[in-house]
Protein backbone atom coordinates (compact mmCIF):
# COMPACT_ATOMS: atom_id res chain seq x y z
CA UNK A 1 0.00 0.00 0.00
CA UNK A 2 1.66 3.49 -0.89
CA UNK A 3 1.84 6.11 1.87
CA UNK A 4 -0.92 8.05 0.14
CA UNK A 5 -3.36 4.94 0.50
CA UNK A 6 -2.61 4.58 3.61
CA UNK A 7 -3.30 8.23 4.81
CA UNK A 8 -6.82 8.10 2.77
CA UNK A 9 -7.66 5.86 5.08
CA UNK A 10 -7.87 8.97 7.40
CA UNK A 11 -9.81 11.06 5.05
CA UNK A 12 -12.40 9.29 3.73
CA UNK A 13 -14.51 9.17 6.63
CA UNK A 14 -14.92 13.15 6.15
CA UNK A 15 -15.41 12.80 1.97
CA UNK A 16 -18.59 14.28 1.81
CA UNK A 17 -17.34 17.23 4.09
CA UNK A 18 -14.36 17.64 1.48
CA UNK A 19 -16.53 17.92 -1.25
CA UNK A 20 -18.80 20.67 0.05
CA UNK A 21 -15.66 22.37 1.02
CA UNK A 22 -14.23 21.98 -2.81
CA UNK A 23 -17.65 23.10 -3.86
CA UNK A 24 -17.67 25.75 -1.54
CA UNK A 25 -14.13 26.70 -2.60
CA UNK A 26 -14.94 26.70 -6.44
CA UNK A 27 -17.93 29.78 -5.82
CA UNK A 28 -15.18 31.59 -3.43
CA UNK A 29 -12.66 31.35 -6.54
CA UNK A 30 -15.20 31.70 -8.77
CA UNK A 31 -16.23 35.66 -7.59
CA UNK A 32 -12.61 37.24 -8.47
CA UNK A 33 -12.63 36.22 -11.94
CA UNK A 34 -15.42 39.02 -12.78
CA UNK A 35 -13.34 41.07 -11.41
CA UNK A 36 -11.71 41.58 -14.79
CA UNK A 37 -15.23 41.34 -17.22
CA UNK A 38 -16.39 44.01 -14.43
CA UNK A 39 -12.86 46.55 -15.63
CA UNK A 40 -13.39 45.51 -18.96
CA UNK A 41 -17.77 46.83 -19.10
CA UNK A 42 -16.67 50.50 -17.15
CA UNK A 43 -14.00 50.98 -19.76
CA UNK A 44 -15.30 50.20 -22.45
CA UNK A 45 -18.94 50.16 -21.84
CA UNK A 46 -19.30 53.03 -19.90
CA UNK A 47 -16.01 55.35 -19.62
CA UNK A 48 -15.05 55.66 -23.30
CA UNK A 49 -19.20 55.29 -24.54
CA UNK A 50 -20.44 58.31 -26.02
CA UNK A 51 -23.29 58.24 -23.35
CA UNK A 52 -24.14 61.17 -21.50
CA UNK A 53 -22.78 61.92 -18.28
CA UNK A 54 -25.37 60.99 -16.23
CA UNK A 55 -26.49 57.91 -17.90
CA UNK A 56 -22.60 56.73 -17.02
CA UNK A 57 -22.68 57.64 -13.55
CA UNK A 58 -26.12 55.46 -13.01
CA UNK A 59 -24.96 52.33 -14.89
CA UNK A 60 -21.93 52.82 -12.92
CA UNK A 61 -23.52 53.04 -9.65
CA UNK A 62 -26.02 49.91 -10.55
CA UNK A 63 -22.90 47.60 -11.16
CA UNK A 64 -20.93 48.64 -8.44
CA UNK A 65 -23.91 48.13 -6.21
CA UNK A 66 -23.99 44.70 -7.74
CA UNK A 67 -20.14 43.91 -6.95
CA UNK A 68 -20.03 45.21 -3.62
CA UNK A 69 -23.16 42.80 -2.98
CA UNK A 70 -21.04 39.93 -4.86
CA UNK A 71 -17.90 40.62 -3.19
CA UNK A 72 -19.13 41.71 0.47
CA UNK A 73 -22.16 40.08 0.88
CA UNK A 74 -21.79 37.04 -0.34
CA UNK A 75 -18.03 36.22 -0.42
CA UNK A 76 -17.24 37.14 2.71
CA UNK A 77 -19.74 34.41 4.43
CA UNK A 78 -18.05 31.61 1.36
CA UNK A 79 -14.28 32.95 2.60
CA UNK A 80 -15.14 31.50 6.31
CA UNK A 81 -16.95 28.45 5.76
CA UNK A 82 -14.21 27.62 3.23
CA UNK A 83 -11.41 28.56 5.80
CA UNK A 84 -13.53 27.00 8.50
CA UNK A 85 -14.57 23.59 6.99
CA UNK A 86 -10.89 23.25 5.49
CA UNK A 87 -9.07 23.82 8.83
CA UNK A 88 -12.17 21.56 10.40
CA UNK A 89 -11.04 18.57 8.01
CA UNK A 90 -7.39 18.72 8.76
CA UNK A 91 -8.19 18.77 12.22
CA UNK A 92 -10.16 15.89 12.66
CA UNK A 93 -8.13 13.93 10.30
CA UNK A 94 -4.93 14.83 12.33
CA UNK A 95 -6.73 13.42 16.07
CA UNK A 96 -7.85 10.94 14.20
CA UNK A 97 -3.86 10.26 13.03
CA UNK A 98 -2.69 10.39 16.32
CA UNK A 99 -5.12 8.07 18.37
CA UNK A 100 -4.58 5.35 15.32
CA UNK A 101 -0.87 6.00 16.03
CA UNK A 102 -1.01 6.54 19.69
CA UNK A 103 -3.25 2.17 19.71
CA UNK A 104 -0.62 1.20 17.71
CA UNK A 105 2.43 2.36 19.38
CA UNK A 106 0.78 0.56 22.89
CA UNK A 107 0.43 -2.76 20.90
CA UNK A 108 4.47 -3.16 19.82
CA UNK A 109 6.70 -5.37 21.81
CA UNK A 110 9.29 -3.82 24.41
CA UNK A 111 11.66 -5.18 21.99
CA UNK A 112 10.68 -2.06 19.34
CA UNK A 113 11.11 0.53 22.43
CA UNK A 114 14.58 -0.69 23.35
CA UNK A 115 15.46 -0.34 19.40
CA UNK A 116 14.09 3.40 19.31
CA UNK A 117 14.86 6.55 20.88
CA UNK A 118 11.26 7.54 22.87
CA UNK A 119 12.10 11.35 21.53
CA UNK A 120 12.38 9.75 17.70
CA UNK A 121 8.83 8.11 18.41
CA UNK A 122 7.08 11.49 19.86
CA UNK A 123 8.75 13.33 16.84
CA UNK A 124 7.09 11.38 14.23
CA UNK A 125 3.55 11.51 16.02
CA UNK A 126 3.70 15.46 16.50
CA UNK A 127 6.07 16.86 14.03
CA UNK A 128 5.56 14.71 11.29
CA UNK A 129 1.71 14.00 11.76
CA UNK A 130 1.44 17.65 12.11
CA UNK A 131 3.28 18.43 8.44
CA UNK A 132 1.15 16.03 7.12
CA UNK A 133 -1.81 17.87 6.87
CA UNK A 134 -0.80 19.74 3.65
CA UNK A 135 -1.44 16.69 2.13
CA UNK A 136 -5.31 17.35 2.64
CA UNK A 137 -5.57 21.25 2.81
CA UNK A 138 -3.15 21.74 0.15
CA UNK A 139 -3.25 18.16 -2.23
CA UNK A 140 -6.64 17.73 -2.24
CA UNK A 141 -8.23 21.22 -2.24
CA UNK A 142 -5.96 24.05 -2.92
CA UNK A 143 -4.61 21.88 -5.58
CA UNK A 144 -7.94 21.45 -7.46
CA UNK A 145 -9.12 24.94 -6.69
CA UNK A 146 -6.07 26.69 -8.62
CA UNK A 147 -6.85 24.31 -11.30
CA UNK A 148 -10.22 25.19 -11.48
CA UNK A 149 -9.37 28.96 -11.77
CA UNK A 150 -6.76 28.08 -13.72
CA UNK A 151 -8.82 26.69 -16.22
CA UNK A 152 -11.58 29.16 -16.13
CA UNK A 153 -9.54 31.97 -16.41
CA UNK A 154 -7.68 30.25 -19.17
CA UNK A 155 -11.13 29.58 -20.98
CA UNK A 156 -12.24 33.50 -20.98
CA UNK A 157 -8.72 34.83 -21.87
CA UNK A 158 -8.59 32.11 -25.14
CA UNK A 159 -12.23 33.56 -25.92
CA UNK A 160 -11.20 37.59 -25.65
CA UNK A 161 -7.89 36.75 -27.50
CA UNK A 162 -6.16 34.05 -28.90
CA UNK A 163 -2.70 35.07 -30.03
CA UNK A 164 -2.07 36.85 -26.49
CA UNK A 165 -3.35 34.34 -24.18
CA UNK A 166 -0.57 31.72 -26.38
CA UNK A 167 2.01 34.83 -25.34
CA UNK A 168 0.58 34.77 -21.98
CA UNK A 169 1.48 31.42 -21.10
CA UNK A 170 4.76 30.80 -23.34
CA UNK A 171 6.56 30.19 -19.92
CA UNK A 172 4.52 26.95 -18.95
CA UNK A 173 6.85 24.79 -20.21
CA UNK A 174 9.95 26.61 -18.44
CA UNK A 175 8.00 26.36 -15.25
CA UNK A 176 7.46 22.23 -16.02
CA UNK A 177 11.09 21.82 -16.54
CA UNK A 178 11.98 24.20 -13.88
CA UNK A 179 9.63 21.89 -10.94
CA UNK A 180 11.14 18.29 -12.38
CA UNK A 181 14.83 19.48 -12.06
CA UNK A 182 14.17 21.54 -8.60
CA UNK A 183 11.69 19.14 -6.60
CA UNK A 184 14.21 15.88 -6.67
CA UNK A 185 15.88 17.30 -3.82
CA UNK A 186 13.49 19.07 -1.58
CA UNK A 187 11.84 15.62 -0.76
CA UNK A 188 15.40 14.41 0.84
CA UNK A 189 16.80 17.23 2.37
CA UNK A 190 12.99 18.03 3.93
CA UNK A 191 13.39 14.07 5.46
CA UNK A 192 16.96 14.90 6.54
CA UNK A 193 15.77 17.96 8.45
CA UNK A 194 12.47 16.29 10.24
CA UNK A 195 15.06 13.66 11.30
CA UNK A 196 17.57 15.92 12.53
CA UNK A 197 14.74 17.22 14.93
CA UNK A 198 13.87 14.30 16.16
CA UNK A 199 17.64 14.03 17.01
CA UNK A 200 17.21 16.93 19.15
CA UNK A 201 13.68 15.87 20.49
CA UNK A 202 15.29 12.36 21.72
CA UNK A 203 18.41 13.77 23.14
CA UNK A 204 16.83 16.59 25.35
CA UNK A 205 13.86 14.12 26.22
CA UNK A 206 16.77 11.90 27.44
CA UNK A 207 19.24 14.69 28.90
CA UNK A 208 15.39 16.38 31.14
CA UNK A 209 15.11 12.88 32.62
CA UNK A 210 18.69 12.60 33.47
CA UNK A 211 19.38 16.33 34.93
CA UNK A 212 20.29 15.04 38.22
CA UNK A 213 22.90 12.69 37.06
CA UNK A 214 24.09 15.93 34.71
CA UNK A 215 24.27 18.00 38.04
CA UNK A 216 25.99 15.42 40.20
CA UNK A 217 29.08 14.82 37.91
CA UNK A 218 29.04 18.76 37.12
CA UNK A 219 28.50 18.57 33.35
CA UNK A 220 26.82 20.96 32.13
CA UNK A 221 29.59 22.30 29.68
CA UNK A 222 30.22 19.15 28.34
CA UNK A 223 26.09 18.70 28.00
CA UNK A 224 26.40 22.15 26.29
CA UNK A 225 29.09 21.54 23.70
CA UNK A 226 26.86 18.06 23.13
CA UNK A 227 23.98 19.85 22.45
CA UNK A 228 25.57 22.70 20.41
CA UNK A 229 26.46 19.96 17.54
CA UNK A 230 22.74 18.10 17.45
CA UNK A 231 21.44 21.78 17.20
CA UNK A 232 24.24 22.85 14.45
CA UNK A 233 23.42 19.66 12.70
CA UNK A 234 19.52 20.56 12.17
CA UNK A 235 20.52 24.00 11.67
CA UNK A 236 22.68 23.13 8.75
CA UNK A 237 19.87 20.88 7.60
CA UNK A 238 17.13 23.31 8.07
CA UNK A 239 19.59 25.66 5.90
CA UNK A 240 20.27 23.28 2.98
CA UNK A 241 16.66 22.51 2.81
CA UNK A 242 15.88 26.68 2.94
CA UNK A 243 18.51 27.22 0.54
CA UNK A 244 17.06 24.79 -1.53
CA UNK A 245 13.42 26.73 -1.29
CA UNK A 246 14.74 29.67 -1.51
CA UNK A 247 16.87 28.72 -5.16
CA UNK A 248 13.24 27.30 -6.45
CA UNK A 249 10.90 30.37 -5.29
CA UNK A 250 13.59 32.75 -7.24
CA UNK A 251 13.53 30.93 -10.26
CA UNK A 252 9.82 30.64 -10.04
CA UNK A 253 9.24 33.93 -9.11
CA UNK A 254 11.53 35.37 -11.92
CA UNK A 255 9.32 32.81 -14.78
CA UNK A 256 6.42 34.65 -13.16
CA UNK A 257 7.66 38.22 -14.17
CA UNK A 258 8.74 37.05 -17.44
CA UNK A 259 4.96 36.86 -18.80
CA UNK A 260 3.71 40.05 -17.47
CA UNK A 261 6.49 41.81 -19.91
CA UNK A 262 5.20 39.75 -22.58
CA UNK A 263 1.82 40.56 -22.83
CA UNK A 264 2.52 44.09 -22.28
CA UNK A 265 4.81 44.62 -24.61
CA UNK A 266 2.01 42.06 -27.25
CA UNK A 267 -1.04 44.14 -25.85
CA UNK A 268 0.21 47.46 -25.81
CA UNK A 269 1.24 46.88 -29.58
CA UNK A 270 -2.60 45.22 -30.76
CA UNK A 271 -4.04 48.56 -28.52
CA UNK A 272 -1.96 50.99 -30.63
CA UNK A 273 -3.18 49.30 -34.18
CA UNK A 274 -6.61 48.84 -32.93
CA UNK A 275 -6.54 45.49 -32.70
CA UNK A 276 -8.22 45.03 -29.09
CA UNK A 277 -10.17 47.66 -27.08
CA UNK A 278 -8.32 49.29 -24.14
CA UNK A 279 -11.06 47.69 -21.88
CA UNK A 280 -10.30 44.15 -23.15
CA UNK A 281 -6.67 44.89 -22.66
CA UNK A 282 -6.87 45.97 -19.22
CA UNK A 283 -9.43 43.06 -18.15
CA UNK A 284 -6.84 40.58 -20.36
CA UNK A 285 -3.71 41.49 -18.16
CA UNK A 286 -5.70 41.51 -15.12
CA UNK A 287 -6.75 38.16 -15.83
CA UNK A 288 -3.46 37.39 -15.83
CA UNK A 289 -3.06 37.70 -12.58
CA UNK A 290 -5.38 34.90 -11.78
CA UNK A 291 -3.67 32.78 -14.43
CA UNK A 292 -0.01 33.51 -12.44
CA UNK A 293 -1.37 33.35 -8.94
CA UNK A 294 -2.95 30.04 -8.63
CA UNK A 295 0.45 28.84 -10.84
CA UNK A 296 2.21 29.92 -8.34
CA UNK A 297 0.43 28.62 -5.91
CA UNK A 298 0.39 25.57 -7.37
CA UNK A 299 4.52 25.47 -7.75
CA UNK A 300 4.54 26.27 -3.76
CA UNK A 301 1.83 23.84 -3.44
CA UNK A 302 4.47 21.61 -4.62
CA UNK A 303 7.35 22.26 -2.09
CA UNK A 304 4.70 21.80 0.53
CA UNK A 305 3.19 18.20 -0.86
CA UNK A 306 6.38 16.95 -1.30
CA UNK A 307 7.60 17.95 2.78
CA UNK A 308 4.43 16.62 3.69
CA UNK A 309 4.99 13.11 1.88
CA UNK A 310 8.44 13.12 3.05
CA UNK A 311 6.48 13.52 6.46
CA UNK A 312 4.14 11.11 5.59
CA UNK A 313 6.54 8.47 5.02
CA UNK A 314 8.18 8.96 8.72
CA UNK A 315 4.80 8.54 9.73
CA UNK A 316 3.72 5.59 7.55
CA UNK A 317 6.64 3.57 8.84
CA UNK A 318 5.49 4.13 12.62
CA UNK A 319 2.24 3.30 11.59
CA UNK A 320 3.49 -0.14 9.40
CA UNK A 321 5.62 -1.25 12.34
CA UNK A 322 5.22 -4.48 12.63
CA UNK A 323 3.59 -6.36 15.75
CA UNK A 324 5.82 -8.94 17.18
CA UNK A 325 3.37 -10.03 19.64
CA UNK A 326 -0.15 -10.71 18.77
CA UNK A 327 -3.02 -12.76 19.15
CA UNK A 328 -3.43 -16.31 17.44
CA UNK A 329 -6.59 -16.79 15.62
CA UNK A 330 -7.53 -19.59 17.82
CA UNK A 331 -7.04 -17.21 21.29
CA UNK A 332 -9.74 -17.33 23.58
CA UNK A 333 -10.31 -15.11 26.68
CA UNK A 334 -9.97 -16.55 30.24
CA UNK A 335 -11.77 -14.35 33.32
CA UNK A 336 -10.21 -16.45 36.11
CA UNK A 337 -7.27 -18.76 36.61
CA UNK A 338 -6.11 -20.84 39.34
CA UNK A 339 -2.33 -19.87 39.09
CA UNK A 340 -0.47 -22.98 37.33
CA UNK A 341 2.94 -22.09 35.29
CA UNK A 342 4.79 -24.64 33.21
CA UNK A 343 7.86 -23.83 31.70
CA UNK A 344 8.51 -26.87 29.26
CA UNK A 345 11.27 -26.75 27.50
CA UNK A 346 11.41 -22.86 27.14
CA UNK A 347 14.16 -21.45 24.36
CA UNK A 348 14.38 -17.66 24.27
CA UNK A 349 17.04 -14.65 22.81
CA UNK A 350 16.09 -11.35 22.03
CA UNK A 351 17.94 -11.73 18.44
CA UNK A 352 18.42 -14.45 16.53
CA UNK A 353 21.83 -13.60 15.96
CA UNK A 354 22.55 -13.53 20.03
CA UNK A 355 22.81 -16.67 22.37
CA UNK A 356 20.29 -18.44 24.16
CA UNK A 357 19.05 -16.24 27.36
CA UNK A 358 17.25 -19.01 28.16
CA UNK A 359 18.15 -22.66 27.13
CA UNK A 360 15.64 -25.83 27.69
CA UNK A 361 14.02 -24.52 30.95
CA UNK A 362 11.89 -26.80 32.41
CA UNK A 363 9.85 -25.89 35.78
CA UNK A 364 6.60 -26.35 37.04
CA UNK A 365 4.68 -23.83 39.47
CA UNK A 366 1.64 -25.02 41.53
CA UNK A 367 -1.53 -22.99 42.47
CA UNK A 368 -0.66 -20.73 45.16
CA UNK A 369 3.11 -21.18 45.40
CA UNK A 370 5.93 -18.68 45.86
CA UNK A 371 8.88 -19.09 43.70
CA UNK A 372 12.01 -17.61 44.24
CA UNK A 373 14.62 -17.44 41.05
CA UNK A 374 18.29 -16.48 42.45
CA UNK A 375 21.95 -16.56 40.79
CA UNK A 376 24.30 -13.95 39.43
CA UNK A 377 22.76 -10.83 37.14
CA UNK A 378 22.16 -11.50 33.23
CA UNK A 379 21.77 -15.21 34.29
CA UNK A 380 18.14 -15.12 32.63
CA UNK A 381 15.85 -14.34 36.15
CA UNK A 382 14.18 -11.06 34.57
CA UNK A 383 13.77 -12.51 30.97
CA UNK A 384 12.47 -15.43 32.33
CA UNK A 385 9.11 -13.51 34.32
CA UNK A 386 8.76 -10.93 31.37
CA UNK A 387 7.87 -14.14 29.08
CA UNK A 388 4.89 -15.11 31.66
CA UNK A 389 2.50 -11.70 30.65
CA UNK A 390 4.19 -11.87 26.84
CA UNK A 391 6.05 -9.04 26.61
CA UNK A 392 8.12 -11.31 24.10
CA UNK A 393 7.82 -14.20 22.77
CA UNK A 394 9.70 -17.41 22.97
CA UNK A 395 11.44 -19.14 20.23
CA UNK A 396 11.61 -23.08 21.41
CA UNK A 397 9.08 -24.67 24.17
CA UNK A 398 5.69 -23.86 25.16
CA UNK A 399 4.34 -21.57 28.89
CA UNK A 400 1.10 -22.84 30.22
CA UNK A 401 -1.27 -21.15 32.26
CA UNK A 402 -3.84 -23.95 34.24
CA UNK A 403 -2.53 -26.08 30.94
CA UNK A 404 -3.00 -23.67 28.30
CA UNK A 405 -0.63 -22.72 26.09
CA UNK A 406 -0.37 -18.80 26.35
CA UNK A 407 -0.30 -17.67 23.21
CA UNK A 408 -4.04 -19.72 22.81
CA UNK A 409 -5.15 -16.52 25.52
CA UNK A 410 -5.72 -13.11 24.61
CA UNK A 411 -3.27 -10.70 25.32
CA UNK A 412 -5.62 -8.63 27.20
CA UNK A 413 -6.84 -11.13 29.57
CA UNK A 414 -3.64 -12.88 30.07
CA UNK A 415 -2.14 -9.73 31.24
CA UNK A 416 -5.11 -9.25 33.12
CA UNK A 417 -4.63 -12.08 35.43
CA UNK A 418 -1.12 -10.60 36.08
CA UNK A 419 0.12 -8.11 38.66
CA UNK A 420 3.73 -6.83 38.54
CA UNK A 421 5.73 -4.73 41.06
CA UNK A 422 9.41 -4.54 39.95
CA UNK A 423 12.38 -2.55 41.35
CA UNK A 424 11.43 1.01 39.62
CA UNK A 425 8.13 1.31 39.24
CA UNK A 426 7.08 3.80 36.37
CA UNK A 427 4.64 6.61 38.13
CA UNK A 428 2.97 9.02 35.95
CA UNK A 429 2.42 12.86 36.37
CA UNK A 430 -0.89 13.80 37.79
CA UNK A 431 -2.85 12.45 41.56
CA UNK A 432 -1.62 9.84 43.74
CA UNK A 433 -5.47 9.03 43.54
CA UNK A 434 -5.02 8.45 39.33
CA UNK A 435 -1.74 6.73 39.55
CA UNK A 436 -3.72 3.93 41.86
CA UNK A 437 -6.31 3.49 39.77
CA UNK A 438 -4.56 2.51 36.97
CA UNK A 439 -4.75 -0.80 38.89
CA UNK A 440 -8.38 -0.28 38.27
CA UNK A 441 -9.62 2.82 36.73
CA UNK A 442 -13.61 2.05 37.98
CA UNK A 443 -12.75 1.23 40.89
CA UNK A 444 -14.58 3.08 43.66
CA UNK A 445 -13.20 4.61 46.16
CA UNK A 446 -13.90 2.50 48.96
CA UNK A 447 -11.98 0.08 46.91
CA UNK A 448 -8.98 2.52 46.39
CA UNK A 449 -8.39 3.05 49.74
CA UNK A 450 -8.41 0.04 50.72
CA UNK A 451 -6.25 -0.80 48.52
CA UNK A 452 -3.53 1.82 49.72
CA UNK A 453 -4.09 0.39 53.29
CA UNK A 454 -3.36 -2.95 52.57
CA UNK A 455 0.10 -1.11 50.68
CA UNK A 456 0.91 1.16 54.03
CA UNK A 457 0.28 4.12 51.65
CA UNK A 458 -2.78 5.89 52.97
CA UNK A 459 -1.06 6.90 55.98
CA UNK A 460 1.68 8.62 54.32
CA UNK A 461 -0.86 9.79 51.41
CA UNK A 462 -3.11 11.12 54.02
CA UNK A 463 -0.43 14.00 55.05
CA UNK A 464 0.26 14.90 51.68
CA UNK A 465 -0.83 18.69 50.98
CA UNK A 466 -3.75 17.28 49.09
CA UNK A 467 -4.50 13.86 50.33
CA UNK A 468 -5.25 11.19 47.48
CA UNK A 469 -5.75 14.17 44.71
CA UNK A 470 -2.16 15.78 45.49
CA UNK A 471 0.04 16.01 42.16
CA UNK A 472 3.28 13.75 42.27
CA UNK A 473 5.25 15.31 39.47
CA UNK A 474 6.85 13.31 36.42
CA UNK A 475 7.71 10.04 37.56
CA UNK A 476 6.47 11.02 40.40
CA UNK A 477 9.55 12.65 41.71
CA UNK A 478 8.04 14.61 44.73
CA UNK A 479 7.57 10.73 46.13
CA UNK A 480 10.35 9.25 47.94
CA UNK A 481 11.44 5.86 46.75
CA UNK A 482 9.39 3.83 49.36
CA UNK A 483 6.63 5.97 48.81
CA UNK A 484 6.54 5.47 44.96
CA UNK A 485 7.17 1.23 45.58
CA UNK A 486 3.55 1.43 48.02
CA UNK A 487 1.66 3.51 45.64
CA UNK A 488 2.83 0.45 42.84
CA UNK A 489 1.98 -1.89 45.19
CA UNK A 490 -1.16 -0.51 46.04
CA UNK A 491 -2.49 -0.31 42.04
CA UNK A 492 -1.98 -4.10 42.19
CA UNK A 493 -3.75 -4.68 45.24
CA UNK A 494 -6.35 -2.63 43.05
CA UNK A 495 -5.83 -4.96 39.96
CA UNK A 496 -6.15 -8.25 42.58
CA UNK A 497 -4.41 -10.68 39.77
CA UNK A 498 -3.81 -14.39 40.76
CA UNK A 499 -0.59 -14.00 39.68
CA UNK A 500 2.00 -11.96 40.94
CA UNK A 501 5.61 -11.48 39.88
CA UNK A 502 8.01 -9.37 42.33
CA UNK A 503 11.04 -8.21 40.07
CA UNK A 504 14.12 -7.05 43.32
CA UNK A 505 11.01 -5.09 44.56
CA UNK A 506 13.01 -3.84 47.57
CA UNK A 507 16.52 -4.27 46.49
CA UNK A 508 17.19 -0.10 46.03
CA UNK A 509 15.13 0.72 49.52
CA UNK A 510 15.84 1.25 52.88
CA UNK A 511 15.00 -0.55 55.50
CA UNK A 512 12.27 1.16 56.99
CA UNK A 513 10.80 1.48 53.18
CA UNK A 514 11.81 -2.25 52.83
CA UNK A 515 9.96 -3.19 56.78
CA UNK A 516 6.76 -1.67 55.55
CA UNK A 517 6.84 -2.82 51.52
CA UNK A 518 7.96 -6.27 52.68
CA UNK A 519 4.64 -6.31 54.69
CA UNK A 520 2.73 -5.15 52.42
CA UNK A 521 3.66 -7.58 49.90
CA UNK A 522 3.46 -10.22 52.15
CA UNK A 523 -0.54 -9.14 52.12
CA UNK A 524 -0.10 -9.31 49.01
CA UNK A 525 1.18 -12.50 47.93
CA UNK A 526 -0.74 -14.58 50.10
CA UNK A 527 -3.23 -16.95 48.26
CA UNK A 528 -1.92 -15.81 44.94
CA UNK A 529 0.68 -17.94 42.41
CA UNK A 530 3.95 -15.49 43.22
CA UNK A 531 7.43 -15.24 41.39
CA UNK A 532 9.71 -13.52 42.97
CA UNK A 533 13.60 -12.76 41.98
CA UNK A 534 15.51 -11.53 44.51
CA UNK A 535 18.74 -9.92 44.73
CA UNK A 536 18.80 -10.77 49.05
CA UNK A 537 18.33 -13.80 49.67
CA UNK A 538 17.18 -13.20 53.02
CA UNK A 539 13.80 -12.07 52.05
CA UNK A 540 12.75 -15.17 49.90
CA UNK A 541 13.73 -18.37 52.45
CA UNK A 542 10.00 -19.11 53.10
CA UNK A 543 9.53 -19.65 49.43
CA UNK A 544 7.96 -23.19 48.63
CA UNK A 545 10.94 -23.82 45.61
CA UNK A 546 14.08 -21.48 45.40
CA UNK A 547 15.31 -21.97 41.80
CA UNK A 548 18.86 -21.12 40.75
CA UNK A 549 19.69 -20.03 37.71
CA UNK A 550 22.71 -19.56 35.78
CA UNK A 551 23.58 -18.69 32.23
CA UNK A 552 19.87 -19.47 31.30
CA UNK A 553 19.45 -22.65 33.02
CA UNK A 554 18.19 -24.18 35.84
CA UNK A 555 21.11 -25.19 37.97
CA UNK A 556 19.48 -26.10 41.49
CA UNK A 557 15.85 -26.20 43.07
CA UNK A 558 13.98 -26.64 46.15
CA UNK A 559 13.15 -25.30 49.71
CA UNK A 560 16.14 -23.10 51.13
CA UNK A 561 16.29 -25.95 53.76
CA UNK A 562 17.33 -28.12 51.13
CA UNK A 563 19.21 -26.20 48.74
CA UNK A 564 21.63 -25.15 52.06
CA UNK A 565 22.35 -28.94 52.73
CA UNK A 566 23.40 -29.73 49.14
CA UNK A 567 25.76 -26.99 49.68
CA UNK A 568 25.99 -26.04 45.98
CA UNK A 569 25.46 -22.90 43.65
CA UNK A 570 22.97 -21.64 46.22
CA UNK A 571 24.56 -22.03 49.61
CA UNK A 572 27.81 -20.17 48.44
CA UNK A 573 25.60 -17.14 47.64
CA UNK A 574 23.74 -17.22 50.89
CA UNK A 575 26.43 -17.41 52.56
CA UNK A 576 28.41 -14.90 50.69
CA UNK A 577 25.62 -12.23 51.60
CA UNK A 578 25.28 -13.28 55.35
CA UNK A 579 29.46 -12.83 55.49
CA UNK A 580 28.10 -8.93 55.97
CA UNK A 581 24.81 -9.47 56.82
CA UNK A 582 22.41 -6.95 57.80
CA UNK A 583 19.22 -8.18 60.01
CA UNK A 584 17.44 -10.64 58.06
CA UNK A 585 13.93 -8.40 56.57
CA UNK A 586 10.33 -9.69 57.09
CA UNK A 587 9.62 -12.29 54.69
CA UNK A 588 7.77 -11.63 51.93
Amino acid sequence: MSIFKSYFTFVKPYWKLVVVTLIIGMIKFGIPLTLPILMKYVVDDLILSPLPADVKVEKLMYVMLGAFGLFVVIRAPIEYLRQYFAQLITSRILYDLRNRLYEHIQKLSLRFYQNKKTGEIISRMINDAEQTKSIVETGMMNIWLDMFTLTIAMTIMFQMDVELTLVSIAVFPLYAFAVKKLYKKLKSRSKSRSQALANIQSYLYERVNGMPVIKSFTLEEVEKENFEKKNRNFLERAIALTKWNALTNAIINTLTDIAPLLVLSYGGYQVIHGQISLGAFIAFFAYLDRLYGPLRRLVNSSTELTQASASLERVVELMNEPYDIMDSPQAKAISAVHGKIDFDAVCFRYETSTNWVLNQLNLSIQPGETIAFVGMSGGGKSSLISLIPRFYDIQQGSIRIDDTDIKDITIKSLRSQIGMVLQDNILFSGSVRENILFGNPHAEEEQLVEAAQAANAHEFVSNLPNGYDTEIGERGVKLSGGQKQRIAIARVFLKNPRILVLDEATSALDLESEHLIQESLDRLAKDRTTLIVAHRLSTITHADQIVLIEHGEIIEKGTHEELMRKEGGYARLFNVQNLNAEPAGQMI
